[in-house]
This record gives C-alpha cells, structure tokens and sequence, in this order.
C-alpha cells in the first residue's frame, strides 16, 4: 500500500543511496525550488550516497551547467547521469547489432541546446532528414506540438529510417505550463510503425548505470525520487528499488493538487492503474 509522507525525514534512514530526479523535483526548468539544495544538503551530512538522474536529451556535463546555473554546485551530488548521456554513448559504442546497422548519417530533432548530443558521434550528421539514415530525438521547442513535425515523421516512416529517442518523457511543466518532449514524438513514431530504441527512464539499461554508480550498496536500501509515474516510478518498480512520487510535478493538475499539498487519492490511484506503476511513498515536494 501506498504510503503517504508529510517530508523525507520519517523514511531517510532506511536508505543510504538516492537516485532524484531534475525537473519537476529540484526545478522547475526556469527556477530552483527553494527547498531542493537544502534536501541534497541534508541528505549529504547524513552520509547519504546522492546520484542525479534526468531525461534531459544533454551531455551530462550539459545539465551540470544548467544546475549551477540554477544555483546547485557539483558537491550536491555524488553523480549525475542524463538519458542524453546514455544515448549518447551507445551511438558511439554500437554495442549491438541494431546500433551496428544504423548507418553513418544522422539527422537531429532537437535545438541549439542539444547539439551537445550529436557532437563528437561518428558519422556524418545531415540537415535534411531526406538525406539521414537515421533520426536522433531530442525533442521539439516550447509551444510546440506533434503536428510540427509530423510531416517529417510521416516522411522517416516511409523511408523506414529508425529513431534513438534520447528523452522518454512525454511532457513536462515550465513554468506552470505542460510542454510536449521527444516521448511523445517517440510513441507516435512506434505506433505507426517505426522503429525505435529509447533511453532513460524507465528503461532498464541507465538504471543499471546509476546502480552500478551507487556500488557497495544493496538495492533494497536504494530509493528513487521523481514526480513521474510513466518514468520516474514505472523505472523504479522494474529495477527493483523503492520510490516516492512528488505529487507537485507533472501530475499535480490531474490528482487535483493543492497548494497546502492535498489531493485526490482516488485520482492518483487511476492513474496509477493507467500508468502500471506504484510509489512506495507519496510526497508533495522535495524537502
């Protein structure tokens, strides 16, 4: 059963490695929450092992920046890991056999702020996917929606182009407003037909990496903190760890939050059920 906390602090010393969540839990993609370097901090002097883990389609060394940029410095965390990363190095590496037949040129969805995820690849990148031999999906800008880049998906999928997906998620909240990202552009490709391999949450292959950055300790004494069911928990729950859910993410609207942190607990459950995916605990904010 689900758990509800008022803080992290009735739960914090049964764990001794975190794996928290960016956006969403520590910032809002514009502004730091006041009480997120707090919670690291105190995690830290508690003796806490602390790895970062986003769905940012960057170089990890990328996100770094934009974290102490929001105000956060490098000694918060222990490591910090991105689905961008993670992509990043398997197109490198080819490590299989499908990552071996992708071909030499890529083509990027993505803006100038995710040209960190092409840099370095081999192969030739191509700026007309007519000419690519694949697609690399950062995502699209703010404001943005799947019919503007529907034609050019609909144009890959003839071709039979294959897709890396290097953000999962679907949506997030700036500033209180939900965005599309390269998930949701992702799903669509599959749905019709298209071939595609994501990475970051929820898939296995980068909670691995983040475990295998948290050596030493059992993963029954792991927890994951994000405000997604479809990645943060759903991940979570595959990889054998607990988690809590922030409830003031990107499912506040739909579970009816409010300000002094209640909701609707039969909301949440739904989606839940919807999403096949279950916290061990639920929280309203990072603290």
């Amino acid at each position: 059963m689900v758990q509800v906390i008022p803080a992290l602090a009735p739960v914090v010393d049964r764990y001794d490695g975190f794996i928290i969540d960016l956006w969403g839990v520590l910032h809002d993609g514009l502004s730091p929450f006041p009480w997120a370097r707090g919670t690291l901090l105190g995690l830290k002097a508690a003796g806490k092992k602390v790895g970062l883990l986003s769905n940012a389609p960057r170089p990890a060394d990328v996100v770094a920046v934009k974290m102490r940029d929001l105000g956060f410095q490098d000694s918060d965390w222990d490591f910090l890991m991105t689905s961008g990363q993670d992509a990043w190095e398997h197109l490198c590496a080819r490590p299989d056999d499908w990552y071996q037949a992708l071909g030499a040129r890529h083509y990027l969805i993505g803006l100038a702020k995710d040209e960190g995820l092409v840099a370095g690849l081999p192969g030739t990148r191509v700026f007309d996917a007519a000419e690519a031999d694949y697609l690399i999906n950062a995502g699209i800008d703010f404001g943005q929606t799947l019919d503007t880049v529907r034609p050019l998906l609909d144009a890959a999928l003839a071709r039979g182009l294959p897709m890396v997906c290097a953000n999962p998620d679907h949506w997030i909240v700036s500033g209180g407003r939900a965005e599309v990202c390269a998930g949701l552009l992702a799903d669509y490709y599959e749905k019709q037909g298209g071939a595609v391999r994501y990475h970051g949450k929820p898939f296995p292959g980068v909670y691995t990496t983040c475990l295998g950055k948290l050596a030493g300790i059992d993963r029954r004494r792991v927890l994951a903190i994000g405000d997604g069911l479809k990645t943060d928990i759903k991940g979570a729950n595959a990889a054998g760890i607990d988690s809590v859910l922030i409830t003031s993410g990107v499912h506040g609207e739909a579970i009816g939050l409010e300000s002094d942190g209640w909701f609707d607990a039969a909301a949440l459950q739904r989606l839940m059920t919807q999403e096949g995916a279950t916290p061990t605990y639920v929280l309203h904010r990072f603290s």
